[in-house]
């Protein structure tokens, strides 16, 4: 069964870390992830503004893994200063991001956007809601580097 899951939860007194194994292609599951990281800040008392800016977040770098990769992990890391949330796939890569960074930009094939999704918005979102956003991406597979791409979102709780 393909199904989204909690890889790992670590909870500390000073810091909350968990990853998600994400499917690529499977829509029935999307969001989840997201909404796991969103009732757990919620219950650890983080402001609604910012649970916002941190869910749309994630959930954007959730359905670019399910849209565009084969498969992908989400990781989170929740302190009282920061949200840090990676998201790394094995997908194709991004062959242009300066252009896929353009909002309206879209590379999902029409039966993703008759879904619904695939709008571009995407990483402009991510990096709107960030207060650091980083994206490295490889289109090839050259020695130790493979194709994929790998975002990193920090988000302070300010």
């Amino acid at each position: 069964m393909n199904k989204k899951k909690i890889e790992k939860t670590a909870d500390t007194k000073h810091k909350i870390a968990f990853a998600f194994t994400i499917e690529g292609n499977n829509f029935s599951s999307a969001g989840e992830a997201s909404i796991r990281l969103k009732h757990a800040l919620q219950h650890i008392g983080y402001p609604a503004l910012l649970i916002r800016r941190i869910a749309v977040a994630a959930y954007e770098a959730e359905m670019n893994i399910i849209i565009h990769a084969h498969r992908g992990v989400m990781k989170a890391e929740i302190t009282p200063e920061t949200v840090t949330i990676w998201a790394e796939d094995e997908g194709p890569g991004i062959p242009n991001v300066e252009l896929a960074m353009q909002e309206g930009y879209s590379t999902a094939p029409d039966y993703i956007r008759e879904m619904g999704f695939g709008a571009g918005m995407g990483l402009p979102n991510i990096k709107r809601c960030a207060d650091i956003f980083d994206i490295k991406t490889h289109i090839e597979k050259r020695g130790n580097i493979e194709k994929g791409t790998k975002i990193k979102i920090v988000i302070y709780n300010k």
